[in-house]
């Protein structure tokens, strides 16, 4: 590779020799790492870990439901986010712009995990809220840093390779903090669990102090202007560049894109128990197997994009992640039936991993590097928001009902999402941008 300011040729990053060449980057172990410590905490924090601890100690549906809700930062990152762009984080300022909030932001996830381990929720659960409330707010945070560096340090041809990338990561983070935390749980006891889980990120936090600083773009404005414009400016120039219908049009599909999942999700853990299946049932089917199904569907959706363009996938993606909800409806039928656990989860995480990674290369299109931080961040925050209110009320909704027809309503719900992309069809734009495929290689050369 040349030196930075010599001319250097434009790379390929399509199909199976981008995804080598992906891999083969500097960055590329980074990103699993720090996409390791942003899934972790997860459903430890904000997903089916908690709610299943909470049904685990007797607590009723409505109640659980409602506790998902203080997790809300996740969905909020991007009211803090313009700060993430635009400074350093005091304290640690030395390590740089991006590395100073990943390492505040991993240390506090510690704490907060080790602090719920030592919570007592059959007791009351006003402690364990305030201590998801700090969580989420750190894993929001560390979440936002991690997608600004992941987009910051390759060229925007590359992002749906490095999304498998990270996603590789992400979904390792899952696995321990869902089977490893479950296995934990029925054999040693929740607070053993969620120790461990809060040791396990001193890894994120070592690749943090290890790694470099992403080059910052070239033509960046963000340091020329002031604080109240680090505010304004990375909404503006969002919808300057995709003009007013057509910007609330994408921000409103990528809300929908993944609701159908999401509606589910805080019902999933103790759907899995009420239908008879044991904590180590769970680890093993729900978060052992089905993780790995994710990471070949976050894999095959990387290779897809990269073969076939965004727009065939985001069709292909949301029916697949709605229809994929009617694969429940077999253990609803066949209570117990391990078999029907199998089936479900097959469906669900290969179309979860393979949504995902089009939506991440999808909205790392859409942002402008000047403001990456805060514009990754409002399209991650859209994209959990609509389903995570819902959660919010799904465990009153199932009483009202039943788990059946609750699949079934989620299933329905893509239908306003598939319309929309009706609409997007000829205004989605296949080339991504980019600062130029020079840049692009020289920021993955000193990252």
């Amino acid at each position: 590779m040349s030196e930075a300011g010599n001319a250097v040729a434009p790379v390929s990053y399509k199909g199976w020799a981008g995804i080598r060449r992906a891999f083969g980057t500097p960055s590329a172990l980074t990103l699993l790492l720090l996409g390791f410590g942003s899934g972790l905490p997860f459903l430890l924090i904000a997903s089916m870990t908690l709610s299943t601890r909470l049904r685990d100690v007797g607590l009723d549906l409505g109640s659980i439901g409602l506790i998902s809700l203080a997790s809300f930062f996740y969905l909020l990152k991007f009211l803090w986010a313009p700060l993430i762009d635009r400074y350093a984080f005091p304290l640690t300022a030395f390590l740089g712009r991006r590395r100073s909030w990943l390492l505040v932001s991993q240390l506090l996830v510690a704490v907060s995990l080790g602090a719920l381990a030592l919570s007592r929720p059959e007791m009351g659960v006003t402690t364990l809220v305030l201590w998801v409330l700090v969580g989420s707010f750190a894993g929001a945070t560390q979440d936002s840093v991690v997608d600004a560096y992941r987009i910051e340090v390759a060229p925007a041809a590359a992002q749906a390779a490095l999304a498998a990338t990270y996603t590789l990561g992400y979904r390792f983070g899952l696995i321990l903090g869902g089977a490893g935390a479950l296995y934990l749980a029925e054999f040693q006891g929740w607070q053993w669990a969620y120790m461990a889980m809060a040791a396990l990120m001193a890894l994120p936090i070592v690749t943090t102090l290890a790694c470099r600083e992403p080059v910052a773009p070239e033509a960046t404005v963000v340091r020329r202007i002031d604080f109240f414009g680090a505010f304004w400016q990375p909404f503006t120039s969002f919808f300057s560049h995709n003009g007013l219908l057509l910007g609330l049009a994408l921000l409103v599909f990528v809300g929908l894109f993944k609701f159908p999942d999401q509606v589910i999700g805080v019902m999933a853990g103790p759907f899995y128990l009420d239908s008879g299946y044991s904590k180590a049932d769970i680890a093993t089917v729900s978060k052992l197997y089905g993780i790995w199904l994710g990471i070949g569907g976050a894999f095959l959706g990387g290779v897809c994009v990269a073969a076939f363009g965004f727009r065939r996938m985001l069709f292909l993606a949301t029916l697949g992640v709605a229809l994929s909800n009617l694969a429940f409806l077999l253990m609803a039928q066949y209570p117990s039936q391990i078999w029907a656990f199998y089936a479900a989860i097959s469906a669900d995480n290969l179309f979860q991993g393979f949504a995902g990674v089009v939506l991440i290369a999808f909205m790392s299109s859409l942002t402008d590097r000047n403001f990456t931080a805060t514009q990754y961040a409002l399209l991650v925050s859209l994209a959990n928001l609509p389903g995570k209110f819902v959660g919010g009320v799904s465990g009153f909704i199932v009483e009202a009902t039943s788990y059946s027809a609750f699949f079934v309503f989620s299933a329905l719900t893509v239908i306003p999402t598939l319309l929309l992309l009706a609409w997007l069809w000829q205004r989605i734009v296949e080339p991504v941008r980019d600062t130029g495929a020079a840049a692009g290689e020289r920021q993955e050369q000193q990252a």
